[in-house]
């Protein structure tokens, strides 16, 4: 049995431009952060005294005989990939999906740590990123960036920067003081609303050629921000230019916002937030906001109808929490198929 913990991502700046269309042209950068919420992604061999041979756990319940029985496209896949036989796969979260936080990526380089590691093999982060890259956006035919994947295996505070010949990841070094002072100004709240994230991304990407200007725009603000965190300069800044490159990001298509967000997002403003932005692709999930200290009950009050969730940044990364390996015999399947 082998248990693999994975965090979930908050992307502040530059998203958009981790979208392959636009960056193989233009370049793209992104800040984002992992913090201490997870998925944990429990992977151990069936024992063979079922009349099903897979178990897949998720929210439903799958029992099926063949791997392409398999409804979730994500263990399909990398059950296939890795050619992985009879497993009981469970999938646990502390925060719901399809929320913006990556969750489904976050899911896809757990479960395919969870794998190598039942296969005796090491995957450094690098590997388990591309990995899950190429099961979303290729074999799952996924739409969608590829920001989630990468912070979801390497884990901190990171600008991650994409290029035709791939992509380059720089942890942002900056006081724990500092750091701890923006954490301490940033609040989540959880509107109630999910959505799939790969049906707006697939209108973004039709955008991104009409949208050029705004997506270079918010690339470029990713250098100001860096600028910005290893200096000096008052972090209320950092507030102002979540508001700055959440209008730009609303303005690239009527999906990533809509009246109930607008009207959300207003409310904490009115009560004191200096900048925020809805977190993922859009149309619902999480709610960002920089807050300064003596505002923060005000907008809590505001907001009282959503949940609202502390956290903390994290440094680590999808990790192998619990290891206990296991013998199978993979020929005996393969002789009986």
């Amino acid at each position: 049995m082998i248990i693999a913990q994975t965090p979930f991502r908050m992307s502040f700046f530059g998203g958009g431009t981790d979208y392959e269309g636009f960056y193989r042209e233009h370049g793209g950068a992104v800040i984002s952060t992992t913090f201490d919420k997870y998925c944990y992604t429990t992977v151990r061999h069936l024992p063979r005294f079922f009349d099903y041979s897979n178990q897949i756990t998720y929210g439903i319940i799958e029992r099926t005989k063949t791997i392409d029985e398999i409804q979730h496209p994500a263990v399909r896949n990398i059950m296939k990939y890795l050619d992985m036989h009879e497993l009981r796969v469970v999938y646990e979260a502390d925060l719901p999906a399809r929320s913006g936080l990556g969750t489904s990526s976050s899911f896809a380089v757990g479960m395919l740590n969870a794998c190598y590691a039942l296969k005796g093999k090491y995957a450094d982060k690098r590997k388990l990123a591309d990995d899950a890259i190429y099961i979303e956006r290729v074999l799952c035919n996924e739409a969608g960036g590829i920001q989630d994947q990468i912070a979801a295996s390497f884990g901190g505070f990171n600008r991650i920067d994409f290029r035709d010949d791939g992509y380059t990841v720089t942890p942002l070094v900056f006081s724990t003081d500092r750091k701890k002072d923006l954490n301490n100004r940033l609040m989540l709240f959880f509107t109630g609303f999910s959505r799939f994230s790969s049906d707006i991304a697939k209108n973004q990407v039709k955008a991104t050629k009409d949208k050029t200007a705004e997506l270079l725009e918010m690339k470029a603000l990713v250098d100001d921000v860096q600028k910005l965190l290893v200096s000096k300069a008052d972090l209320k800044e950092f507030g102002k230019l979540l508001d700055y490159t959440w209008k730009l990001k609303r303005g690239i298509t009527s999906d990533i916002s809509n009246n109930d967000i607008d009207i959300l997002y207003k409310k904490a403003i009115d009560a004191g937030a200096t900048g925020g932005k809805l977190l993922g692709a859009g149309g619902g999930g999480f709610l960002l906001f920089y807050v300064e200290p003596e505002y923060q009950e005000n907008v809590k009050k505001a907001l009282e109808d959503l949940v609202y969730v502390p956290f903390e940044f994290e440094n680590e990364g999808t990790r192998i929490m619990y290891f206990r390996p296991e013998y199978f015999d993979l020929e005996s399947v393969k002789e009986g198929s």
